[in-house]
């Protein structure tokens, strides 16, 4: 299979007629059709049903357009970081993470490398945990800021020096607004709004002391902002990390735990990974973050 024709798998993909995506690779259209029945040949699979005016992908084709996809990127990144001069530092970091107030220590860091050395760029992709650790199993991300609970044998590791602190998002008209803090009990017959990660990472059965059938449970989320929007109608209560929601001026207020329950805070990256110069220099100036330990 070579990069050229998944290029143009892509290009038809994209246009959904091959009269269009022959015209913006400047390819003639039986030149393309071949290239395209080639490819379905050598891969045994029907890639896209070809109708009178639209080409619609296969579920193979789907696959194929995703993965097509990570493989072009993660060459054109490799290219990048090979054609670059040994002369001076330059290239992009790409860091995934959650919905953590910890990323102000990753963006002071990476301002200060900048002020250094101008040509670096950093890229943030916003996800859970699940989405950060696929795209770092595949090579997308060069590190991952994770929370809680880490494969400790898949990942090497830093702990950050900061942690992040459980509470309730919920209207500031609810009854347990006028509580300075929660407690499992306040909760037991409440509607919740969880997290899609909670039932393997956040330990929040095991503080509420309940299992997960004798809660209720009205909704889960993967990011905080949608989840705020369901407490805003009157959904339920959302369990979410301090600082991620400014309630200043809102009808919404956090509340904290009690007792406290924390989470700890790692950046991770796959041990066979290979760092660019870039990604050397921010774990260095990371590392030199007062209380931050290595393994």
């Amino acid at each position: 299979m070579e990069l050229r024709v998944l290029q143009y798998f892509l290009a038809v993909a994209k246009e959904q007629n091959i009269s269009a995506a022959a015209q913006s690779l400047h390819l003639t259209q039986p030149t393309l059709s071949r290239q395209l029945r080639e490819l379905e040949e050598e891969l045994g699979k029907e890639l896209m049903i070809r109708g009178s005016r639209k080409i619609t992908l296969t579920e193979d084709g789907m696959l194929l357009r995703k993965r097509a996809e990570e493989i072009l990127e993660l060459v054109d990144r490799t290219q990048q970081e090979i054609m670059r001069s040994d002369d001076a530092v330059s290239g992009d970091i790409y860091i995934g993470t959650g919905e953590t107030d910890g990323v102000r220590q990753i963006a002071r860091t990476a301002n200060q490398l900048q002020e250094a050395y101008p040509g670096i760029r950093f890229h943030i992709v916003s996800g859970d945990a699940v989405d950060v650790c696929e795209q770092l199993d595949k090579g997308l991300l060069d590190f991952g800021v994770l929370l809680g609970d880490i494969d400790k044998t898949k990942y090497h590791y830093m702990e950050l020096p900061m942690k992040d602190t459980w509470g309730v998002l919920m209207r500031r008209d609810s009854p347990l607004a006028q509580q300075n803090t929660v407690s499992p009990r306040d909760l037991w017959d409440k509607p919740l709004i969880l997290s899609r990660q909670v039932d393997n990472k956040s330990g929040l059965y095991r503080w509420l002391r309940k299992e997960p059938s004798e809660l209720r449970t009205v909704a889960t989320y993967n990011l905080i902002y949608n989840a705020s929007l369901m407490v805003d109608e009157g959904m339920g209560y959302a369990f979410t990390l301090d600082k991620l929601v400014n309630t200043t001026g809102s009808q919404l207020c956090f509340r904290p735990l009690h007792p406290k329950l924390e989470l700890g805070m790692y950046l991770v990256w796959k041990k066979s990974q290979i760092f660019s110069k870039a990604a050397e220099l921010f774990l260095q100036h990371l590392q030199e973050y007062p209380s931050a330990s290595l393994s």
